[in-house]
């Protein structure tokens, strides 16, 4: 099994969020729940996972353009302006201070972006704010970082459930992934590089019915 250690969530994005939400329903059974939509003019819906058993704070956020938003262009947030199916796009990890391993990583040579403020209200109307990294479409490849603060992580919330099996990153090169990660000093708190010939995320999840899914 290979699950990240300081894992906070996994991103699947794509550029319908209404027609992710039914392919992720197709392919594991269940339809995650809407979250809400962010000022990046996107949208969100998600999923808890389990992990030896034990629900949560992990989880799935499902994301796309906001159906509402009022610029017709998609958002590029997780270079969803760029996709035309969904796609596993990035995941979180939570460090004990953001701010510590941002300014480490730094001094180590690798930038993980300015620490910056988002917010959203879910459907009842309680407003959700955390702190994280920017993602640049560029380096999708190594984890964002998050503080959630007072806020309670979505996980751990009424959402609907799949077991997480494993996940990894496939890497066409691993050096380059290797060295960003040596530099945030995450120690086993990031996605294990498997190399490959194609690079991307791979996760694998239980079904209910007992059915592994990889996507």
């Amino acid at each position: 099994m290979s699950i990240p250690a300081l894992l906070d969530h996994v991103v699947i994005a794509g550029p319908d969020l209404a027609e992710l939400v039914d392919w992720f329903a197709e392919r594991t059974g269940v339809v995650a729940a809407p979250g809400g939509a962010h000022p990046t003019g996107t949208a969100n819906a998600l999923v808890a996972l389990t992990v030896n058993d034990r629900r949560g704070p992990q989880y799935l956020e499902l994301i796309g353009p906001d159906p509402g938003r009022v610029q017709a262009e998609l958002p590029s947030t997780f270079g969803i302006d760029r996709l035309d199916a969904p796609r596993v796009q990035a995941y979180a990890v939570h460090p004990a201070d953001i701010d510590e391993t941002v300014a480490g990583a730094r001094a180590r040579g690798f930038d993980p972006g300015e620490v910056w403020e988002l917010s959203r209200r879910t459907p009842s109307g309680e407003l959700l704010e955390w702190r994280l990294t920017g993602t640049s479409a560029e380096r999708l490849d190594v984890p964002f970082l998050i503080d959630w603060g007072a806020t309670p992580q979505p996980g751990l919330g009424s959402l609907p459930a799949i077991e997480l099996l494993a996940f990894v990153r496939e890497e066409a090169d691993p050096g380059r992934v290797a060295a960003a990660l040596a530099a945030l000093d995450l120690g086993d708190g990031a996605a294990e590089t498997v190399p490959a010939s194609r690079s991307g995320y791979r996760l694998e999840l239980l079904r209910a019915d007992g059915k592994r899914v990889v996507l």
